[in-house]
């Protein structure tokens, strides 16, 4: 969905165009009056879903692409690839609820330029918009101090990370998305969006399916 472009500045370097992803609009609302607010930026699209989000990425070729990881279901990280082969040009910055460091090291490992959650100050996610434009990377302090004393997990030969393997483990066994939230100290929203994952990479997400998936992995009896 199109929306409408702050005004550029009649002076200086032609404004940066973004486009914002992301499926809840209050928080799209609130993205789009803060950079509205730069003259050196315009919004030129919106998207609520990662196919939408793909095609107005192929379709405007933003410099800046605000990127949320779940929307309407469906985990956006897998795709990070594919927005950029549709516009090399552009640059991703996550604005996430996921504070593991395990989906921050993905998505810079895949191609984003920046991962912000979406707890920051205001200040700080035009500062990061800026850096990421500017070609620079950012991560949030505290999740870049996360990435530098917490090793990567393995990786089993379907692509699971280590936390996926440890969520489809407690899926296996029947725990509710809450009940693995306050297992790992991590939010519901974390949680689905790993359970996301799972379903994306392996394509199982009945009890059944994830039983048996877990039992082939060795994760359970």
């Amino acid at each position: 969905m199109d929306a409408p472009s702050s005004t550029p500045s009649r002076q200086g370097p032609p404004a940066t165009t973004v486009v914002l992803a992301d499926d809840h609009l209050v928080v799209r609302a609130g993205m789009r009056l803060l950079l509205a607010q730069d003259p050196a930026f315009r919004i030129v699209a919106e998207s609520a879903t990662v196919p939408d989000t793909l095609e107005a990425v192929r379709r405007t070729r933003p410099r800046v692409l605000v990127l949320d990881l779940t929307m309407a279901g469906q985990s956006s990280l897998p795709m990070i690839p594919a927005l950029l082969t549709a516009s090399p040009g552009t640059r991703i910055l996550v604005l996430t609820m996921q504070e593991d460091p395990a989906f921050a090291r993905e998505a810079l490992r895949t191609g984003a330029a920046g991962y912000l959650l979406k707890e920051a100050a205001a200040e700080e996610l035009l500062a990061a918009a800026h850096q990421v434009a500017g070609g620079a990377t950012y991560v949030q302090p505290v999740l870049g101090a996360r990435l530098a004393v917490e090793p990567p997990g393995p990786v089993d030969q379907e692509s699971l990370t280590a936390r996926e393997a440890e969520v489809l483990s407690l899926l296996a066994l029947g725990q509710t998305n809450q009940e693995i939230a306050q297992r790992l100290y991590v939010s519901v929203r974390t949680v689905e969006t790993h359970r996301a994952r799972i379903r994306d990479k392996l394509g199982k997400d009945t009890r059944a399916e994830l039983i048996a998936a877990a039992r082939e992995r060795g994760l359970m009896a």
